[in-house]
């Protein structure tokens, strides 16, 4: 049972926590330092059961929704607004600031996949929900949506571009469906199963490939694209790729390399000279294989974060509001916390046309 630690604490009942693509990274071991032990979950809402002395903005009985990143909101890089990069949340913070549930490279916070969860820095993350949300929709607004909004964000995308979606997981989704939030003019996914690409099409909506069935992805989408390369290309998905034998065998066989990185080797290729390639999958802090000559070669820019989900709410619930984004279609599997290995399971071998499966602890109330 977690407990007040910090006088900036609060404790939270969860009523939802989401299974994330970034959890099968721990669930496989990907992820450095991931301790026995440790709560997963860095995707939850749920209702105040206590506050710390010094926390202000949240009472007892508020149902919140809780940003993935941990972040104190003092530091110079929250200042910025870049709220996943925290200077305090995390002893390891050269790089990532504090996550729940993400090893103790990302600050060794347990997660929300639990009936209860602490919450450090209680005034700066959690959101009150608003009272004409669905709980469905709120659980999504803490990673998935700002990620997927983020990928597309760091594009650049001008009216009328072409962006290329490699993975269609969740946040590939909800990538290639804010892609035309920006003004994209086309939008394709690339994935190799056809339950997601299936979906994609319909709630994107998008072109779908299947990778295996394309000799050559840089060869393909110029020509898709008269012979230039597309504006934009997105990695949503990160070292857990498939697609080749030798990034799988060196990267997730043998880990010699962060995470196959097959993906991102797409996108550089992909992106036309002087494109903008937006990564949002997630890899592990060793080194990868990576076409970094064929980046400066073509004047390609690269943007890449963990999606500063705090910054990003406000537009997001708008969005939400106003039916433009929707959120809870994504939610495939419905279960409680009691099930989740099962979920796991379902979510890792990709069975029973799984998009993204949510637990309900305490009931979902």
């Amino acid at each position: 049972m977690p407990r007040i630690e910090h006088p900036r604490d609060a404790l939270v009942r969860v009523t939802r926590s989401c299974i994330c693509g970034s959890d099968l990274h721990l669930y496989r071991g990907m992820v450095p330092d991931t301790r026995v032990g440790m709560v997963f979950g860095h995707e939850f809402c749920g209702i105040v059961e206590e506050v710390g002395p010094e926390v202000e903005k949240l009472k007892p009985g508020d149902h919140v929704l809780v940003p993935f990143n941990i972040a104190c909101g003092q530091c110079h890089f929250c200042k910025q607004g870049l709220f996943g990069n925290c200077h305090e949340a995390n002893a390891e913070a050269t790089a990532v600031g504090g996550i729940f549930g993400y090893s103790h490279t990302a600050g060794g916070y347990d997660g929300g996949q639990a009936e209860y969860a602490r919450v450090p820095y209680a005034d700066v993350g959690p959101t009150v929900i608003p009272d004409w949300m669905d709980l469905d929709d709120a659980v999504m607004l803490t990673d998935v949506v700002p990620t997927g909004y983020q990928a597309a964000e760091m594009g650049g995308i001008q009216k009328g571009d072409t962006v290329v979606v490699f993975g269609a997981g969740p946040v590939g989704i909800m990538a290639a469906r804010c892609a035309w939030l920006f003004g994209a003019g086309r939008v394709i996914v690339i994935d190799h199963l056809h339950y997601r690409l299936d979906f994609a099409r319909r709630y994107c909506p998008a072109e779908v490939y299947d990778f295996r069935e394309i000799e050559d992805m840089a060869v393909f989408v110029k020509k898709q694209t008269d012979s230039l390369g597309a504006d934009v290309c997105i990695d949503a998905v990160g070292g857990d790729a498939a697609g080749s034998a030798l990034h799988t065998l060196f990267g997730k066989a043998m880990k010699l390399e962060a995470g196959s990185a097959i993906a991102l080797h797409w996108a550089i290729n992909s992106v036309k000279k002087g494109g903008i390639v937006s990564i949002v999958g997630v890899y592990g802090p060793t080194g990868n294989m990576i076409p970094i000559g064929n980046v400066l070669n073509k004047g390609i820019t690269i943007r890449a974060n963990q999606a500063s989900v705090k910054r990003l709410l406000p537009r997001l619930i708008e969005h939400v509001q106003a039916g433009r984004i929707d959120p809870k279609a994504l939610i495939t599997h419905r279960m409680s916390l009691e099930d989740v290995s099962d979920g796991y399971h379902i979510f890792s071998a990709k069975l029973d046309g799984c998009i993204k499966p949510v637990l309900y602890p305490n009931g979902g109330q």
